[in-house]
């Protein structure tokens, strides 16, 4: 039954919500739109705690600067960016072509400016990202962007991506890891909940200055670390490492 009304609360909100922002976009300038989108995340975290039993705790905030930063995230659930988003005023979010493709959907997200990639990667996803990323940062938005580019199952990394390195690099800014479990109570896109408290963690910044190997090193090591930190302690656990999937395998 906790499935099923937020299931229902999901799709009724984002319906809702989503016609209310596509309207509001014909507006000029960002701000209605974006209006909607942070009511939008708050209201998403509400029915995971009302309805779906998921309570989120978030931790480290303290430690996210001031400034404008680029969150590195862990991914293992549709309720990520939600948990994320709902935190902050303003976050430019990096997101595969796949959405731009649905009807309005394109029009929305380029006013909200979103960071929008070719899913195929390549040469033209890397020009895309830098310039859609060097505008965020002429607008002094915070920038979010999951390095391993998929959603993976609790335990689980793939390979990290260096669009993240390239930012840091050209920006100058601090990189703030965030890890998750959020996985364990939402994991991935399976209609399931289950009940629990799920934490969203915000790490030591990454200050700039780090040679690429360096800091992708840093980087991976602090997410996937203070992930199964996470994931051991909501399971009562130990500490187990996360397993690397290659591109195209499955996790069992």
């Amino acid at each position: 039954m906790r499935a099923f009304a937020f299931a229902l609360a999901y799709w009724v909100f984002s319906i809702a919500y989503s016609l209310m922002a596509i309207g509001l976009s014909l507006l000029p300038g960002r701000k209605p739109v974006l209006w909607v989108v942070q009511r939008y995340t708050r209201r998403m975290v509400w029915a995971m705690r009302v309805l779906a039993g998921i309570r989120l705790e978030v931790r480290g905030r303290h430690l996210v600067p001031d400034t404008p930063v680029i969150f590195a995230a862990k991914h293992q659930s549709w309720g990520d960016g939600f948990c994320l988003y709902s935190q902050f005023e303003d976050v430019a979010f990096v997101t595969g072509d796949h959405l731009a493709k649905f009807p309005l959907m394109g029009t929305l997200l380029r006013k909200l400016g979103a960071i929008v990639v070719n899913n195929c990667g390549g040469h033209e996803a890397r020009r895309s990202l830098s310039q859609r990323s060097a505008e965020a940062d002429r607008d002094g938005r915070h920038i979010l962007i999951y390095p391993e580019g998929h959603l993976n199952a609790p335990g689980t990394y793939r390979r990290y991506r260096s669009g993240v390195w390239h930012m840091y690099r050209n920006f100058n800014r601090p990189v703030v890891p965030v890890a998750t479990n959020l996985g364990l109570f939402w994991q991935e896109t399976q209609y399931r909940k289950t009940a629990g408290t799920a934490v969203l963690e915000f790490l030591d910044p990454i200050a700039p200055g780090l040679d690429k190997a360096q800091f992708m090193a840093v980087l991976q090591a602090r997410i996937e670390g203070r992930t199964q930190e996470l994931i051991a302690e909501a399971r009562g656990g130990p500490v187990e490492p996360s397993e690397l999937i290659t591109e195209g395998a499955v996790p069992a």
